[in-house]
């Protein structure tokens, strides 16, 4: 219970401390409105659409590029957590691809598929691409070699294989890189959101930050930090459907 009251008092208590700092101006206003203040903007972005139709357009992304990046991630995985041919030919691209950091390559993104929607979808698919399929990989690697001789031992079809066998054994890592892209993803929307959109919650901080509509700025970027905690929780929620033999915390 006692934990349960932190929880909810501690950021209570750090709003309450903001709020008192702008007000005594030992923060600067301009730059850190009180949280009163982007309370007031919140109500207002909120009446006018603006703040609806940009989270939106901005989970919508995140969603579409979320599926297409990790379907195909999760069964490369499973390809490669199981078969050493597979993992001796993919598993060196895949090192050598990873580290570069996916914004870099927007540039090419919007030259390959120009400043549409396909170009988000691209950008965030790349993103949770390797996630989901080092996570994948690395889930069937941590499957007791015995399940895999008994499944072997009844020759069960390569896709009963796959479907009974390799993904069940796989889910909690694979829900634990669903977790990591969801992240990954909404910051990547973003990215792509601030130079080649003209919607979205990335859209709308830089055309705060255009304006000087500082407090818009911020509810812009609440909703971001919303946006991430409900997809999280929303995840969580499949994986303790999903896997119900997951120890509990």
């Amino acid at each position: 219970m006692t934990e349960r009251v932190f929880r909810v008092v501690s950021p209570l208590a750090l709003l309450a401390l903001w709020e008192f700092v702008v007000r005594v101006h030992l923060l600067d206003a301009r730059f850190f409105p009180a949280p009163s203040s982007i309370v007031g903007e919140f109500f207002a972005f909120l009446r006018s659409g603006e703040l609806v139709s940009n989270t939106w357009m901005t989970l919508q992304r995140v969603v579409v590029g979320c599926v297409i990046g990790g379907v195909p991630g999760v069964a490369i995985g499973l390809l490669m957590g199981v078969n050493r041919l597979a993992r001796a030919i993919l598993e060196p691209i895949v090192a050598l691809l990873y580290p570069i950091p996916k914004i870099a390559i927007l540039p090419l993104i919007l030259l390959i598929f120009g400043i549409g929607e396909s170009s988000k979808y691209a950008i965030v698919a790349i993103g949770v691409f390797f996630i989901m399929l080092i996570n994948t990989a690395a889930g069937v690697r941590q499957i007791e070699p015995i399940y895999l001789d008994v499944a072997r031992s009844f020759e069960i079809r390569r896709r009963s294989l796959y479907t009974n066998v390799l993904l069940p054994g796989a889910l909690t890592n694979i829900f634990a890189g669903i977790k990591l892209s969801i992240g990954i993803a909404i910051v990547l929307a973003v990215a792509a959101e601030f130079t080649a959109a003209k919607s979205g919650l990335g859209f709308q901080i830089w055309n705060s930050w255009q304006t000087l509509q500082v407090e818009r700025m911020y509810v812009a970027l609440v909703m971001v930090s919303l946006l991430g905690y409900v997809l999280t929780l929303i995840g969580s929620a499949l994986e303790n459907a999903f896997v119900p033999w997951r120890p509990r915390q």
